[in-house]
Parts: structure tokens; sequence; C-alpha cells
């Protein structure tokens, strides 16, 4: 059997998604996968030195990891009404902001990229864990931050107020829906083997929606906020239609995305496909 390494996040979409798989639920005839549970942005890190086989990433990332790894289509977090929320402490406008310190959950992060695709001046930036933005922006060490995750449904529990929804501006720019995290595979792991892991990526999805009751444990092990309704909440917006297969709308999504990234020369240009090909 052959051992890959596998990077994923602890948040409860991650868990939920890969539970059938690292399980043994579904088959992955010829592989046995070693989990890892890190931070996406740990994630995007470790990738950028090439010490994954297989790992969630944001978007952002790929676009520095395209010559490397490819694009599985199944496993990533892709939709409508999902992005990152840029709160503050009080009421205030994106162009009072411009200039000032905005704490985000990462450099390499689709929430990141999303800040600096908006407009020019948010430079300033205070790099976080994401489950740290609401508290630094609460006690004023920042002037707004860039929250995604589970904090998309409690920041109002900290007296924060939402100045911008980036997925719904993004949305509304482009007409996609929002791509914000993907898993990708090694290059070198071949086309045929990419493809199994791909589908039984896909089975472990189908899996967890078959048997919703089952991952729960082990979800819950994981995750920042143990609410069972955040929990769910979290699962219900981040697991969709587009985790089980990115199809053309999708694929059009993260083209767009990366080719809006490379114009502002954010990412570096890359001529490789996003996906395995023979």
């Amino acid at each position: 059997m052959r051992q890959l390494s596998l990077g994923y996040s602890p948040c409860p979409n991650d868990t939920f998604i890969f539970y059938g798989l690292i399980h043994d639920k579904v088959p992955c005839p010829e592989v046995t996968f070693i989990e890892q549970l890190e931070d996406v942005e740990t994630l995007n890190q470790l990738a950028l030195k090439n010490q994954l086989d297989l790992t969630k990433i944001s978007y952002h990332a790929f676009g520095h990891l395209r010559q490397n790894y490819v694009l599985l289509r199944s496993g990533g977090a892709l939709g409508r009404g999902c992005g990152p929320l840029i709160i503050a402490a009080e009421n205030t406008t994106m162009a009072k902001l411009r200039g000032k310190k905005i704490a985000i959950p990462g450099q390499l992060t689709t929430a990141n990229l999303l800040l600096q695709l908006y407009s020019d001046g948010y430079e300033d930036v205070l790099i976080l864990p994401f489950d740290k933005i609401m508290a630094a922006v609460g006690q004023g060490r920042a002037d707004a931050g860039v929250i995604i995750h589970e904090s998309r449904f409690t920041y109002q529990q900290y007296g924060l107020k939402q100045i911008l929804d980036l997925g719904q501006w993004w949305e509304e720019e482009s007409g996609y829906p929002i791509p914000l995290g993907g898993i990708l595979a090694r290059r070198n792991l071949g086309a045929s083997l990419i493809r199994k892991i791909d589908a039984a990526l896909r089975q472990s999805i189908e899996y967890a929606y078959a048997h919703p009751q089952e991952p729960q444990d082990y979800v819950k092990q994981h995750a920042q906020e143990l609410d069972d309704s955040v929990v769910r909440n979290h699962i219900e917006l981040y697991v969709n239609d587009f985790s089980l297969d990115l199809g053309d709308e999708g694929v059009q999504a993260v083209n767009s995305l990366l080719s809006r990234a490379e114009e502002r020369c954010i990412i570096p240009p890359c001529e490789l496909s996003l996906f395995i090909e023979e």
C-alpha cells in the first residue's frame, strides 16, 4: 500500500468531507492516508514547501502552486453566500478603512486575495489565526478584520459590525460563485492515481451525506465552535454540490479568480492545466 500525506483543516466542512476517506468507509485501492490537520494558512505554507502529497489549500495559494500541484474536482469549498466578511468594532466604510490596519487569517488566504482585489490601499495587514481575529478587532489591535469559517456565524455575539461581505462583492463583480479553497494533489502522483483519489473523495462526501450522524463526534472533536447549530450551519454553507464536483461553473469561477489575480500581479502566470492531464 502506498502511503500519502493528506492535509486538511479542523473546520467542520473539512472533517465532514474527509471522514469517510480516512476512516476507511470508502475504498481507495492501493493507498492509505496519513492525515495532518492544520490551519489553512499552515497548509498553504506546507504546500509551498512541497511537503504534502494531497492538501486543502486556499485558491490564493493555488495561484503559487500550479507548477507542482493540480486541482481535484471534489472536496473543495466554493459557493454563494459563503465569502469572507470584513468586520469592525464600529460602523464605518471601506473608504475610511483604506490605509488602516486590517487583521487577516493568512497572507495566502483567499480572504486576503479578495481584500486586495477589492481595491488598493488595504496592504497594512495583521496576520492572525482566523479564530483570533475577532478578539484583535474588539481589543483595538486592528481597525478591522477579515473573518472566515465559524466566525461568520458568531461575530455579532462579540458586538462587532459587518462592513462588507467580500463574497457578495465578488459575486456581483464577477457573476460567479466564490472559490474559497480546493483540494490539490501533487502532479507527480500521476493521472491514474489522482483520478482514483478524486473519485474516492467524492464517495467520502456522499458517504457523509448518507450517514450524517456518523461523522459528528469526529467533527466536534476538532471544531473551534462546539455549538451544534454553528457546526451544522457551517457544514450546510460550505459543503454543497460544488464540493461533489466543481462542474463547469465552478471551473469558470476558479479561472476568473486566478486570471484577475494574475492581472494584478498578485500571483505569477502559469500555462499549465488546472487539472491532471493524460
